[in-house]
């Protein structure tokens, strides 16, 4: 079992690089397309949704904490407010949401709405720090963050609900993918 883990972290190390690709023209379209191509946005994005269905009882308050806190964290950063390391806590983030699928029990909604809304301020301060003045790419950020929690709360409907062990191997993937990050921003 640990050396399947071990390769299997080795094998996400190169894909931690793509982490956070950048934001191009700095347009809404760049915007909208960032959390589908970084690979820390994505996985987080799509866990927050799924997280939301199968652990939350009120199934859009965790996506729309995120997105909330999101925002305000771009605005942070786009005003300097910098917290040093902070790829390491964005990448702290998947590991985080695939621990908190695995989980046996229901984390309390205040701890998981504070988890969630903390790395969500981190994700937005590390965006900000990166945007211009301009909202055209934060509003992009935005949508395209909340059209991922609707792809993972659809995913955990349709798919993971009626089947906790495909959940627990799911979360226990991302949770892997998510120690690979952290490796990458630490080596």
């Amino acid at each position: 079992m640990t050396k399947r883990i071990a390769a299997l972290l080795l094998a996400v190390l190169p894909f931690a690089a793509f982490a956070h690709t950048g934001h191009g023209n700095h347009s809404f379209i760049d915007g909208f397309a960032h959390p589908f191509f970084g690979a820390d946005h994505l996985l987080a994005m799509l866990l927050v949704g799924a997280w939301s269905v199968l652990r939350g009882r009120q199934i859009w308050l965790a996506p729309l904490t995120f997105v909330s806190l999101l925002a305000a964290g771009a605005v942070l950063g786009q005003n300097g407010l910098f917290v040093p390391r902070m790829e390491l806590l964005v990448a702290a983030s998947v590991l985080a949401l695939g621990v908190m699928l695995t989980l046996p029990f229901r984390l309390g909604l205040p701890a998981a709405l504070a988890i969630i809304g903390g790395f969500a301020i981190f994700h937005g301060m590390a965006h900000g720090s990166e945007l211009s003045s301009g909202g055209n790419v934060l509003a992009g950020i935005v949508l395209g963050s909340a059209l991922l929690h609707a792809c993972g709360m659809a995913f955990a409907h349709l798919v993971l609900k009626n089947r906790p062990r495909l959940t627990l191997r799911l979360g226990q993937l991302v949770a892997v993918v998510g120690g690979g990050l952290v490796l990458s921003t630490v080596l």
